[in-house]
């Protein structure tokens, strides 16, 4: 990421690998459900054969999109950059954060993960939201802390 002059990292990461347990969880069902039916239509090789390519195939898929997720909030603007070969990057400027907001189902409490959704002013995209990040808490404090860099910043006389 090129950072503007001035522009500080205020937080930098990726979803928590307890992010993505959840994930690793419902495809261990699919694999347990599709391995059973297999079995009972086929035999018990076969069965055993689905339930292990379903299971290498959701967790190549959760270590790729765990890598390839990146959030960023800087003293001047927030991004979430996805993908490996197409990339999808949204960002918005730090002063457009209205509000931000934190969810954790009873699971993600218990992982110590959760969702931070932030609503932005004049933007029609509704999903900004860093998922799966390990103590959201502390994303909305480093939001915080942005917020008010930004604002001293902009309080501030330009130098000569």
């Amino acid at each position: 990421m090129d950072l503007h002059p001035g522009e500080e990292i205020v937080f930098d990461g990726h979803p928590s690998w307890r992010g993505v347990l959840s994930f690793y969880l419902k495809g261990l069902g699919i694999a347990i459900v599709v391995g059973a039916i297999v079995l009972l239509a086929a035999t018990l090789a076969l069965g055993i054969v689905a339930f292990v390519v379903i299971m290498a195939l959701v967790i190549v898929a959760g270590l790729i999109v765990r890598a390839a997720t990146d959030y960023t909030i800087t003293t001047e603007r927030l991004r979430i950059r996805r993908g490996i070969l197409s990339k999808h990057v949204q960002q918005t400027s730090i002063d457009r954060v209205q509000n931000v907001n934190t969810e954790q189902t009873l699971i993600d409490r218990f992982l110590r993960v959760g969702k931070v959704d932030f609503d932005t002013a004049g933007t029609d995209d509704s999903d900004f939201t860093f998922d799966g990040v390990a103590g959201p808490d502390r994303v909305v404090a480093a939001v915080d802390r942005a917020r008010r860099a930004h604002d001293r910043s902009a309080q501030s006389p330009p130098s000569l």
